[in-house]
């Protein structure tokens, strides 16, 4: 019998900056892969897959969609506030996407950096689900602030998959804009929901301390 799977290409080597990430070959969909974690993006040139799980946290799909160059990022907070930490680090793309005003900004810098054009932009949104009992507000404030931000930045959301009280694992393809969705209604651990709390712990901490669609699947 034949074997009719793709067979794996060669990895594509990652963007200067973005090695710290999580890169893998999917088998699913017979492409490789950079998965997110809260405080992380990622941008690609080469047709990579770009794969998250959101709670209350919010991703931005962003690419040019004549040249296919584009990312994800994934964050907690909607700003900097007053008690956050002020420290970034020799790399600040290894926490661009800790606070959403940060997170917008450095993703799409990097897209621009990376030949994209500002009037190609296609930008989609996903996550924002109220997961957490003592979080309550944290998914809507999330929302809206993406929803302002790209207001004020001119760009339109073409695609969302927001709010409600679910998780989301959310893959990403920046070159053709595909995304896939799974609405994950019932946990089968905490992990998520401990991953998310201990990280807006980190967040907030005071310095001192530290066009296209959706398809569900």
């Amino acid at each position: 019998m034949s074997n009719l799977s793709t067979p794996r290409s060669v990895q594509p080597p990652a963007s200067a900056g973005f090695e710290y990430v999580n890169r893998y070959w999917d088998s699913v969909h017979n492409v490789w892969a950079a998965k997110i974690l809260p405080g992380e993006f990622y941008v690609s040139t080469h047709g990579e897959m770009v794969v998250t799980v959101l709670g209350s946290c919010i991703a931005a799909c962003i690419r040019d969609k004549v040249r296919g160059i584009g990312g994800m990022n994934h964050f907690m907070l909607p700003a900097q506030g007053e008690f956050s930490s002020d420290i970034w680090g020799s790399n600040p793309l290894t926490h661009a996407s800790r606070y959403g005003n940060w997170a917008m900004e450095y993703l799409i810098n990097e897209i621009l950096k990376r030949g994209g054009k500002r009037e190609n932009l296609e930008v989609k949104l996903f996550g924002g689900g109220q997961m957490i009992a003592s979080m309550t507000d944290i998914g809507q404030r999330n929302i809206l602030f993406a929803y302002n931000y790209l207001a004020n930045e001119g760009l339109k959301v073409t695609a969302a998959d927001v709010g409600d009280i679910f998780a989301r694992k959310v893959l990403y393809f920046p070159d053709t804009g595909c995304v896939k969705v799974r609405r994950i209604k019932q946990l089968n651990n905490d992990t998520l929901v401990k991953r998310e709390t201990e990280y807006q712990k980190t967040v907030e901490q005071p310095p001192a301390a530290a066009a296209g669609s959706i398809d569900l699947f």
